[in-house]
């Protein structure tokens, strides 16, 4: 399940790029509510407080219980991170978008796959394991929702394959991919056909013409 995390943030008074670059002068993120049938609401967050809490996320769904402080009165609502804007250079964050949800209202999400251990098609027969899923879009409430999907490749030999109706799902969460995609194969060895080297090519042979011996000299009486 994806871990719920509390998150303090502030209803955003000015908009604009001028007030944007006051936010980051004083350490602070802009960022945005929707969704939940609901207009947009801007919002600001703690820079160290977000960074903090992206360093320590390990996939890309984080369900995030917002407290939100608009002129001394506090709202929680649930949302996921949406989408985080990044500067090229720094890897500083932005600006973050918030998805509002409902507790009691199933949703969908894109979940990242990982293999588990070494199959023994790999380390046996030096197999090559082939990933040809890397997401798993899934449906379900969001109290279920899994931040990663771990699939246990030990048992896959050379040819073997697991398909997305093999992979088993946490309690209360529904895949949404064709059942029969395969995600995780084992494929055989390449085998590299090692090529004689050439043989240097023969210099013809030079047949030289035999010259005539001079004649000998008569003998002196």
């Amino acid at each position: 399940m994806s871990k719920q995390i509390k998150l303090s943030a502030q209803t955003r008074p000015h908009v604009g790029r001028s007030a944007v670059n006051q936010l980051k002068k004083q350490g602070i993120v802009p960022a945005i509510i929707y969704g939940a049938k609901s207009q947009p609401q801007p919002l600001q967050v703690s820079a160290r407080d977000i960074e903090t809490l992206l360093s320590h996320a390990v996939g890309e769904n984080i369900l995030v219980e917002l407290e939100i402080s608009d002129a001394g009165k506090k709202a929680n609502r649930m949302a996921l991170i949406q989408e985080v804007q990044h500067a090229p250079l720094s890897g500083k964050v932005l600006h973050v978008d918030f998805h509002a949800i409902n507790m009691n209202e199933t949703l969908k999400a894109s979940i990242p796959v990982e293999p588990s251990g070494e199959a023994t098609g790999v380390k046996n027969f030096g197999g090559i394991l082939e990933q040809s899923l890397r997401s798993l879009e899934v449906e379900c409430l969001p109290k279920d929702l899994p931040e990663m999907i771990i699939v246990d490749v030990s048992a896959l030999d050379i040819g073997d394959s697991i398909h997305v109706k093999d992979i088993k799902l946490p309690n209360g969460v529904i895949a949404l991919e064709d059942a029969d995609l395969t995600v995780f194969l084992v494929a055989a060895p390449t085998v590299h056909e090692e090529t004689a080297p050439a043989e240097a090519p023969t210099a013809p042979e030079v047949i030289k013409e035999k010259k005539e011996e001079p004649a000998a000299a008569p003998e002196k009486k």
